[in-house]
């Protein structure tokens, strides 16, 4: 199998583990492709803490200087303030070198169009074809332009954005205590920046230093982040906040040292948002059915798309959503501020809404209704995933289908979602009921067709 073919390529972008397959031979000649698809403006790159991300951004420099585009290097920044940042200065793209939330010997590029958004699946065709090709434009000596840097504006815009959309003042009146887990990634400067200095907070952080390599797992998910419920507790903070190394992910704790279910932080953002404008939300197929609790109190509709940021953007745009995301991942997405997941404006909503109702963060989260959930995967052959979501069916005939992204199978008392992975020869189940007893049920029929 060539190399080429090895390269792991989903709706964000492309992705590898450094050296194996993504290498800087690569990037150039990805970027050179991307150069030649978006023009030969002004094309924003920005990239998160990894060892390989130096190195990365010269590869992609060279590669988008070789198609003719400017350069504007924006330095360690956030994936959503990389987003904003392309479409505030108009420029042709934008790429952010970054693997997100996996592990650190892995890096990536996410690629944005000249909206600031991940490339639809025509643009993704069109890109592909253009490197498998190498049709490439290649730029005289004449036509090679300049590379500039701004460190500075990116965060000052990203901020502009999301203060836009809550009462500050009222957030800096509440003196909150803060503890942050910024895992040494993109955020760490910026989001103490953030919470500090701009919303007031007393902070208490760890892994906050761009120059150390990840402390944890990249994903910020419950079970690696002990240090951070030792800090709350410790520092008695009012609400902790944690990160993925590219600031787009964010996960949440109470008082107590609890870290909330993501679906129940999405849920909480969904319902500030309707408090503030009514209409649609648009969420991903594996999402929580307690965002449609929530919306329901506001009178609002939900709408489901396939799993991918780029997929429910997609359909947020369709549909004018007001917000939407991806609960099981702790991915936020307020259109106002950017079609893109923003930890940043999860913060801020959070702040807001303990100031505006003088609640505990645990207080806040009790008013949710109250779901079981489980994810899982398991593996499966080849050519048999076809049988096996029919076998599934036929376990629940009185189920609604929904096959727009593998199966998802609804009934009254809960749900079943089984999807084949992206990029590995996987099976991926999430279920969810009322009841512990009714979750185990479920999954345990979706695990039996394996």
């Amino acid at each position: 199998m060539s190399r080429a073919h090895q390269l792991k390529i989903s709706v964000s972008g492309i992705r590898g583990v450094v050296g194996d397959f993504l290498t800087p031979n690569l990037a150039c000649a990805f970027a050179q492709a991307f150069g030649t698809y978006v023009g030969p403006g002004p094309v924003v790159i920005g990239r998160d803490t990894r060892a390989s991300g130096e190195m990365l951004e010269h590869a992609v420099t060279c590669g988008l200087l070789a198609a003719g585009c400017e350069v504007i290097k924006v330095g360690i920044a956030p994936t959503p303030t990389i987003q904003v940042y392309v479409a505030e200065i108009r420029a042709c793209g934008g790429i952010a070198v970054t693997a997100s939330h996996n592990p650190p010997e892995y890096n990536a590029l996410k690629l944005f169009n000249r909206e600031g958004l991940f490339f639809n699946h025509y643009e993704r065709t069109e890109l592909l074809d253009l490197y498998h090709q190498s049709e490439f434009r290649q730029a005289t000596n004449d036509g090679i332009r300049r590379v500039s840097s701004d460190t500075e504006t990116p965060p000052r815009r990203h901020f502009a954005r999301v203060l836009a959309h809550v009462d500050v003042e009222k957030i800096r009146a509440r003196r909150f205590r803060v503890a942050l887990d910024g895992v040494n990634g993109a955020g760490s400067v910026m989001s103490v920046q953030f919470l500090r200095d701009v919303l007031g907070c007393e902070v208490h952080a760890i892994s906050v230093d761009p120059t150390k390599p990840f402390p944890r797992e990249a994903e910020p998910k419950p079970e690696v982040l002990g240090d951070l419920q030792a800090l709350i507790r410790s520092s008695k903070a009012d609400i902790a906040f944690a990160q993925d190394p590219d600031g787009d992910r964010l996960a949440v704790g109470d008082e107590t040292g609890r870290i909330l279910d993501n679906d129940d932080v999405l849920a909480l953002a969904v319902d500030c948002a309707l408090g503030k404008r009514q209409g649609p939300v648009v969420v991903n197929l594996t999402t929580s059915a307690v965002i449609d609790d929530v919306a329901a109190r506001h009178g609002c509709r939900v709408f489901r798309a396939p799993v991918g940021e780029a997929n429910v953007v997609e359909r947020m745009k369709a549909v004018s959503a007001v917000i939407g995301g991806e609960g099981s991942n702790g991915g936020i997405i307020f259109p106002a501020v950017q079609y893109c997941r923003d930890s940043y404006l999860g913060m801020a909503f959070l702040l807001e809404r303990l100031a505006e109702t003088g609640s505990t963060m645990s207080e806040l989260a009790a008013t949710l209704p109250r779901y079981h959930r489980r994810l899982g995967k398991m593996a499966f052959q080849h050519g048999r995933l076809g049988t096996m979501m029919q076998a599934l069916e036929t376990l629940f005939p009185g189920a609604k289908a929904d096959r727009t992204d593998g199966l998802k199978l609804c009934l009254e008392e809960g749900w079943i979602h089984v999807r084949a992975s992206n990029t590995e020869p996987l099976l991926r189940i999430a279920a969810e009921a009322r009841t512990p007893e009714m979750l185990e049920e479920l999954y345990r029929k979706a695990e039996s067709v394996g």
